[in-house]
């Protein structure tokens, strides 16, 4: 016999805002200690400094962290000008610094440059993996860290405030963007160094910043179900992907990982839901069960649903 998972089955997405001063890490083990859930993950680290949007998985929802990770993110953001950091932002030591103060011309004439598909280096201080170690921790242990430049998207990017030393920006961005790494070069580019000395997170995917909540809100009912107030369904990730309903025998199927044919009332009900042009190989579909329960992510493929993520609710 398996060995008995610790903690409760506990499925969906809490909306942390997560509060400067802690890891993702941290913030994770916290909100799981205070479901109690067997399982946990985070689709998209913050920095320590940063607050603002952790969106926390539990249980079966963690099957649907990489459609989080890979949605638009908001962030609004404070450059410090005149110091570059070795972290490239408030907690790193200063290695530089300038004189050089940008004008608010300056920084709106430049942003068209720091907007679209960018190349950037992310900071030595990040959590990409280098010869299976973190970056951030060989940064740490004082060894030098070369990362490999990598293509972002920026979608939009404005100039909330100018300031004599600082600027607050707001972008708009795809997965694997630095924003740490946009100050420090968009500072560069405008003729002097800078950092980010504050950064929150305001949205990532369809998780909102009116929607989150803080742990001082959770942490009072630890092991409560007054905490399952806050906890959204695990197909609010899964948004944006259509949706079909199976029944009966279908429904056994596929929770076994089987593939079921595409009859004529199922292609008929896919066709009215979410195909306008016939083109359905290969697109993914969430399928649920008559109660609206999650069974699958599929793929459509060859007259079948095929499905590749099932859900153990």
């Amino acid at each position: 016999m398996g060995k008995k998972k610790k903690g409760d089955a506990v499925h969906g997405w809490v909306v942390l805002d997560k509060p400067s001063g802690i890891t993702s890490t941290q913030a994770v083990a916290t909100v799981r200690r205070i479901f109690n859930a067997q399982k946990a993950g985070h689709a998209g680290t913050l920095d320590p400094l940063a607050t603002g949007i952790l969106a926390i998985a539990l249980g079966e929802a963690t099957k649907t962290v990489p459609y989080v990770q890979d949605a638009a993110k908001i962030y609004r953001f404070t450059a410090t000008w005149g110091e570059s950091r070795d972290s490239d932002d408030a907690e790193g030591e200063v290695t530089g610094t300038s004189d050089a103060r940008p004008t608010k011309a300056a920084i709106e004439a430049m942003l068209p440059r720091f907007t679209g598909t960018l190349t950037q280096i992310p900071p030595a201080y990040s959590a990409i993996k280098v010869a299976g170690e973190r970056a951030y921790d060989l940064a740490r242990q004082g060894e030098e860290v070369a990362l490999e430049p990598r293509q972002v998207q920026v979608h939009e990017a404005r100039l909330v405030e100018a300031l004599p030393d600082q600027a607050v920006f707001e972008i708009l961005c795809g997965k694997g963007t630095y924003v740490r790494s946009w100050v420090r070069d968009i500072a560069q580019a405008l003729g002097t160094l800078g950092y980010v000395s504050q950064l929150r997170r305001t949205r990532i995917g369809g998780f909102l910043e009116k929607d989150a909540v803080g742990l001082e809100t959770l942490t009072p009912f630890m092991h409560s179900p007054a905490a399952f107030a806050y906890l959204k369904p695990l197909s609010t990730a899964l948004d944006g992907i259509p949706a079909l309903a199976v029944t009966g025998s279908d429904t056994v199927r596929l929770r076994s990982g089987n593939p079921i044919l595409i009859r004529a009332n199922l292609f008929a009900r896919m066709k009215d839901g979410f195909a306008d042009d016939g083109g359905l190989q290969g697109q993914t579909v969430f399928l649920k069960d008559e109660t609206d329960a999650p069974v699958a992510l599929a793929e459509i493929a060859d007259g079948e649903l095929r499905p590749f993520r099932v859900f153990q609710l």
